[in-house]
């Protein structure tokens, strides 16, 4: 008498459809797309500090004078020698990049002065983003960067508009 060692073809495809969907469920889980615009928010927030910072050290070498706003002002940072190369924001299909404002942004990054504060920012694109700030579903979240509070976080503003100059209360 012969004995058969193995498994049978309906037990395979039982473990095997068993795998499908806990595979299913671990990808729901985790979410790739949203994953994947967390990246690109902490690229955006890493950009904007830095940014920030750069229109700060411009801001102490040039005697209290803020880059000038407008479409080169990332351009002036680079002639000062206070960044090395212009950064470009990450961006996906489903995301807008720029401001709201006329004529404050440069390769996707957003300034605005008034001569005594500014700010830059990018427009977040993470659900967690927008969760971490308690933004409402009306409102759109930004990574702020302000000279008034000194720091970098995540803003909450109403849908078509931009973050203001001295703005506080960063999360």
């Amino acid at each position: 008498m012969k004995l058969n060692k193995g498994f049978t073809l309906i037990e395979l495809l039982i473990v095997i459809a068993i795998l499908g969907v806990l595979a299913a469920a671990v990808l729901v889980a985790i979410n790739p797309l949203e994953q994947l615009a967390r990246a690109r928010d902490g690229g955006r927030k890493d950009t904007v500090g830095q940014l920030g910072r750069a229109v700060q050290a411009y801001y102490t070498g040039q005697n209290a004078v803020y880059p000038t706003q407008g479409t080169t002002w990332l351009t002036a940072l680079q002639t000062a020698g206070e960044i090395k190369s212009l950064p470009t924001n990450p961006t996906a299909t489903n995301y807008t990049v720029g401001c709201n404002t006329n004529n404050v942004a440069q390769n996707g990054y957003c300034y605005v002065t008034n001569g005594t504060d500014a700010v830059v920012y990018a427009r977040a694109e993470s659900q967690s983003s927008k969760t971490a700030a308690v933004c409402t579903v009306a409102q759109t979240a930004w990574v702020v960067w302000s000279s008034a509070e000194g720091k970098t976080g995540i803003a909450c503003m109403a849908a078509n508009t931009d973050p203001a100059v001295g703005i506080t209360g960063l999360k």
